[in-house]
């Protein structure tokens, strides 16, 4: 009875632990509970005698706020000073740029999810959608791909004529500028749909449009500055790069080398306060080409023109391109995609003051102004291309697969070859999902970073595993380069995404949940304040509430993750019903494990987290997943829920769920204080590990989607680009999986007949010929026969040349008709 009694107690706690109930609910109801269990018995004296102790210290600790922060929060206070690690300036900017969205929520271990489906699903405007079915439309009919990778090894000049009179270098900039003032959504449709045609073309469009001179301008420009660029930047006048990365300041950008003093001299021949620059700068893209530079630099200030400081930190500038000292011109080649791309050296270069963007006020904010820029930048461009590579190899690889036979039968119903279809499936799906919500939420006007690094990252990634899958089914037709291969420039581009806007690996294991453990906590950003507050009286205040209110955090999601890991999340709230809301009953449990593991690594290591790189990534990716599944479910849903997409939504969701699982495992298994993990790793998963990679029915599922037309595979490749003629690989592939999907049922009827033995092999005449001969299938069906043979050897035909250098005209494609009958 006692231990009943007991267990009553420690219920009663777990029960106002979970809500969080209000402080006046639990001190009401716990003195309730011992005097009602004391009374009919299930407490012993001393038990009770415990209980009670327990209680009025900790309501002591409540009720006498002066000597709580005198005996407790000042000492902790004060070992948080010796213990935190002293944060760069530059890491404080990175942390204060952009703002917290959804990722918040996320990091609750309560996620709102009515607050999610309530957020407003971005359209393309009519306007937009017109430009995409013109503009677009003819710009991407007339790259000619090969042309511009291996013959001229950059884009003709009536493409890039086109290109500047369309205005595709001023999606972002105002109408009142002369831009086009397209959404988000529409600057990323446009740049997924050109990706699909050429990469060199999609880079040279979405750079100016993403982290460069016209975002840096329209946010911090002074209106003279905006007057004097901005028009010609939007009208294709002005080409802009922008400079940052230099050989010795690559992912640690923070450390730029470049240098620039201020002093007088002269300009346009006028005597003038300024700045004289130079700078070593690598892999900028459209330097070659650019007009009007954007270059960040360090200012210093030796002889205090400006003020009392010397180190005036980074500062960002734009400088045409004929200022004297100047030097641009040469190029990389950046894995034989032609992107103009190349260094930027300035030597003794004297600048005015008012080059500076922002004017002079804006000396020393360079590097805030280039975070914010870039979170909003990298959470559009390079998710847009990744997202369209997955597109063009559901439509075409899926069309290749369905086309191309082997032992008699397609190779896209072999198993092998249906798991990497239903990764190429699943994996687009996710990646257009995160897009989706991810331009909802810049559309709204916010502007979330770590979100940003999220998206880059995860997309990127899959865009290397969905493109390497692409790969393995196409075989030889992948890899024999050619007007032909669709899939040979778009392999050699990945490592081309991973490594822009920010490394991959550096990303992940140093940003996502870096940056993100800080941000996105409800309580920790407030305690490191108190803890840099110079102010001692305000700095004990500020952190006397932040710690508590982080201490009931924990326990909220001890009882919270408890509880759902022993119901598998089943009992908790959900939005919608079915089997969507079971998978938001399992983002609620991960969500929880995910709050309460990061808290936990947080407090035990503390600092030395920072150091602790492959268990910072792996919590990143908890936080990563969780939001790639929250975009799944929002995706499905606010499409209409289709049926024919369930599928898809259950593959993606299956991933997630398991890639979530294996992160906290790799956490638990690595986490240096042993005992600890084994607890963390039973609250979590007190019944065992309950998620698994997506079966092979879910696989096959997923993969028959992309081996037949339908509005589901159409919807699916929605936004890339597509043709009907047969002459362009796209539209042949099409083609070819129509008549292929038109002949099946004749083909089956003709196994049939074999299997009956009404037609043979042996003899003279085609199983056709003996087919028809029999009535086993009328003319038409022989036709349509003969139509899918004719396009299905077109398909697997590939490129071939003359010699190696590959300038010869291709051989002709051997015609179904020249082949011998049958």
């Amino acid at each position: 009875m006692t231990i009943f009694g007991i267990f009553l107690v420690l219920a009663t706690l777990w029960t106002l632990a979970y809500k969080p109930a209000k402080a006046s609910v639990w001190i009401i109801t716990l003195p309730v509970t011992l005097i009602v269990l004391q009374s009919i018995s299930l407490l012993t004296l001393g038990w009770a005698l415990f209980f009670w102790i327990l209680y009025a210290i900790c309501l002591s600790i409540y009720l006498a706020p002066e000597q709580r922060r005198q005996w407790i929060s000042t000492p902790l206070l004060h070992q948080f000073r010796k213990v935190m690690p002293k944060m760069s300036k530059t890491e404080q900017e990175a942390l204060e740029a952009g703002n917290v969205w959804w990722d918040g929520e996320l990091f609750s271990g309560n996620p709102n999810w009515n607050r999610l489906l309530r957020y407003p699903k971005s359209e393309l405007s009519n306007e937009e959608l017109a430009y995409l079915d013109g503009p677009v439309e003819e710009l991407c009919q007339m790259l000619d791909d090969w042309q511009i990778t291996h013959h001229d090894q950059a884009m003709p000049p009536k493409v890039w004529e086109f290109i500047k009179d369309s205005g595709l270098f001023g999606m972002i900039i105002p109408k009142s500028y002369g831009g086009l003032e397209f959404s988000a959504l529409a600057h990323s449709t446009i740049v997924m749909k050109i990706a699909s045609k050429s990469i060199a073309a999609a880079v040279t469009v979405m750079v100016p449009n993403s982290l460069g001179p016209a975002k840096l301008l329209l946010h911090y420009g002074t209106e003279e500055q905006k007057e004097q660029y901005l028009y010609g930047l939007a009208s294709g006048k002005e080409v802009p790069c922008f400079a940052l990365t230099g050989p010795k300041a690559g992912s640690d950008a923070g450390a730029i080398p470049d240098l620039g003093i201020v002093t007088n001299g002269t300009y346009q021949g006028k005597e003038t306060l300024g700045i004289r620059l130079n700078w070593d700068k690598r892999y900028i893209t459209l330097a070659p080409v650019a007009t009007l530079i954007g270059l960040a630099f360090k200012l210093e200030d030796p002889d205090h023109l400006l003020g009392d400081t010397e180190q005036l930190g980074v500062t960002v500038a734009l400088i045409p391109r004929d200022t004297e000292g100047v030097e641009v011109g040469e190029r990389h080649m950046p894995l034989n995609i032609p992107f103009q791309n190349g260094p930027t050296l300035g030597k003794d270069v004297f600048i005015p003051m008012d080059f500076i963007i922002g004017g002079q006020k804006r000396v020393g904010q360079g590097w805030r102004m280039l975070v914010e820029s870039l979170s909003e930048g990298r959470g559009i461009s390079l998710p847009a291309l990744s997202t369209g590579a997955g597109k063009m190899a559901c439509r075409y690889t899926g069309a290749y697969a369905a086309v191309r036979q082997q032992f008699g039968m397609p190779i896209g119903r072999f198993e092998g070859v249906e798991e990497a279809l239903a990764r190429i499936a699943g994996m687009t799906y996710q990646m257009d999902a995160t897009r989706h919500l991810t331009l909802d939420g810049l559309d709204s006007g916010e502007n979330p970073s770590v979100i940003s690094a999220i998206i880059k990252y995860h997309t990127t990634e899959r865009y290397r595993q969905v493109v390497n899958d692409a790969m393995d089914i196409q075989g030889g037709s992948g890899i024999c380069l050619g007007p032909a291969n669709l899939w040979g420039r778009a392999y050699q581009a990945i490592p081309i995404a991973i490594t822009v806007e920010g490394a991959n690996i550096l990303t992940r294991s140093m940003i996502i949940f870096g940056q993100g453990a800080i941000r996105c906590h409800p309580h920790i950003l407030r305690e490191m304040e108190a803890v840099h507050e110079d102010d001692e009286e305000l700095a004990v205040r500020q952190f006397d509430q932040a710690l508590f209110s982080h201490i009931i955090f924990v326990m909220t999601n001890i009882a919270r993750t408890t509880w759902l890991g022993l119901s598998h999340g089943r009992l908790s709230r959900k939005p919608v019903s079915g089997i969507t809301g079971l998978y938001f009953q399992r983002l609620n449990w991960m969500s929880a494990a995910f709050a309460l593991s990061a808290d936990v690594a947080l407090m035990t290591l503390g600092g030395a987290l920072k150091r602790k790189e492959r268990l910072s990534a792996r919590l990143g990716d908890l936080l990563s997943e969780l939001y790639i599944a929250s975009a799944t479910l929002k995706h499905f849903i606010s499409t209409g829920e289709r049926k024919q997409e369930l599928p898809l939504m259950q593959w993606a969701m299956e991933d997630s769920l398991y890639r979530m699982q294996e992160a906290l495992r790799g956490l638990f298994r690595n986490l240096p204080i042993r005992p600890l993990a084994w607890i963390l790793r039973f609250l979590v998963f007190p019944t065992g590990l309950r998620f698994h990679r997506p079966t092979d029915r879910m696989d096959k599922a997923a993969a028959k989607l992309l081996l037949q037309p339908s509005e589901t595979r159409d919807h699916l490749t929605e936004y890339i680009y597509t043709s009907s003629n047969p002459s362009e690989r796209s539209g042949l592939l099409d083609l070819a999986l129509e008549a292929a999907s038109a002949a099946a049922p004749v083909e089956k009827l003709l196994r049939d007949a074999r299997h009956a033995g009404r037609i043979s092999r042996k003899g003279e005449l085609s199983l056709v010929e003996q087919a028809l001969e029999h009535g086993v299938i009328t003319q038409d069906q022989a036709d349509k026969l003969a139509r899918a043979e004719e396009l299905r050897d077109q398909v697997i035909q590939v490129d071939a040349f003359k010699d190696l250098k590959c300038k010869a005209t291709p051989k002709p494609r051997v015609k179904a008709a020249e082949k011998s009958k049958g």
